[in-house]
């Protein structure tokens, strides 16, 4: 019986020091600090179907590439890309000549080696104040 107990033992000792053999092995493939190529360089994400969600970005270091998982937020911006992040000051008051209004925003991160601009300029519509009809709209559910 205790024969039996310590083969067991030994047998889960092999089995997770495999685990975690392989599991290193598999960091080392995706161009982690203990590959052998330093310097990736990464291409934009891309989705797998429309225009966000779920995609790939591929990198190539040398004669290897890769090709990893990513995701680009349905709320990015598509004039700079998913891949720089900027901090941006606030909106500017509303252009009654072109209807819209501006703010800034100076780079704060470029991941995966991006291109990005080192500042940016961004509109949006003006939208008419909706408290006032929120408000009103509430005042008129209570009657």
């Amino acid at each position: 019986m205790q024969h039996r107990g310590f083969f067991l033992l030994v047998l889960l000792t092999l089995l997770a020091l495999a685990s975690a053999v392989a599991k290193k092995k598999d960091k080392v493939k995706k161009g982690s600090p203990g590959s052998e190529c330093a310097e990736w360089a990464w291409g934009p994400c891309t989705p797998s179907s429309k225009d966000c969600g779920a995609g790939f970005r591929e990198g190539a270091c040398g004669t290897q590439t890769q090709r990893i998982r990513c995701r680009v937020p349905c709320n990015w911006k598509k004039e700079f890309g998913a891949d720089c992040k900027y901090k941006f000051e606030n909106w500017g008051s509303c252009d009654g000549g072109s209807g819209t209004k501006a703010r800034q925003g100076t780079l704060k991160k470029a991941r995966y080696n991006a291109q990005c601009q080192e500042t940016i300029r961004v509109t949006k519509p003006c939208t008419p104040k909706t408290k006032a009809k929120a408000k009103a709209k509430k005042g008129k559910g209570k009657d």
